[in-house]
């Protein structure tokens, strides 16, 4: 089974009071002591990034570990990714981490291992990565950007937490400079199943996860755990 969570802000690194989709996305590993890797590539490695991961996930009694891309100290990356329960994407700049993924032949290695059963997550760039297409402002104002394409559609992060991201999205969309697809606000997240979007998930009363398209959106049938 093919698994991942796609949030759109939240989690460990936003809300640190409040682990409920931390504890989501470990509750799909049926491990008392789950192995969990950090990747802080598209924060370019950001050390505190990395620390607080370690420190949330740790008290979760995973066994965490984290991968850096730009100090590189293993290029077994393949054999590293597959002895992995989770994998855990963090937020920063989406072109930036999609760039040195390829270069590196991290993507492969990741895709091996989300193929073998490893849950895949990840915040904001963490999220739209997994995505055809995404709006991202990794190049300055909100643009589409194209990503791994492992999961069809387009992706937009902090869709309630950034004031220009709804109106920019609904821009592109009429626009046709980016394709149908999902929102999530900070606090939500897409679970996705084989490629099958599966359950929406939410930390906070008021987030929602929303299906977009140029006829505008609509709030999916979310879960507050």
């Amino acid at each position: 089974m093919r698994q991942i969570v796609a949030i759109g802000g939240g989690g460990f690194s936003m809300e640190p009071d409040n682990p409920a989709l931390d504890r989501y996305i470990l509750s799909l590993v049926d491990k008392k002591r789950p192995k969990a890797c950090f990747l802080p590539t598209a924060s370019a490695d950001a050390q505190g990034y990395a620390d607080k991961f370690e420190a949330a996930y740790g008290a979760h009694g995973c066994e965490v570990s984290n991968l850096k891309l730009y100090w590189p100290h293993r290029l077994d990356f393949e054999d590293y990714m597959m002895e992995q329960d989770i994998i855990y994407v963090g937020g920063g700049n989406t072109r930036n981490l999609l760039v040195l993924w390829r270069d590196w032949g991290l993507d492969v290695a990741i895709r091996k291992a989300y193929d073998n059963g490893t849950v895949l997550a990840g915040v904001s760039a963490g999220a739209n990565c997994w995505f055809e297409e995404f709006s991202t402002d990794s190049m300055g104002p909100l643009a589409p950007w194209k990503g791994l394409g492992w999961l069809a559609g387009s992706f937009c992060p902090h869709y309630d937490g950034e004031e220009d991201r709804r109106p920019s999205l609904r821009r592109m969309l009429e626009g046709n400079e980016i394709g149908p697809g999902l929102a999530a606000d900070d606090g939500a997240a897409a679970h996705f199943v084989d490629e099958q979007l599966h359950r929406c998930i939410a930390s906070r009363p008021s987030a929602n996860v929303y299906r977009v398209d140029k006829e505008g959106e609509t709030a999916l049938p979310i879960e507050r755990p």
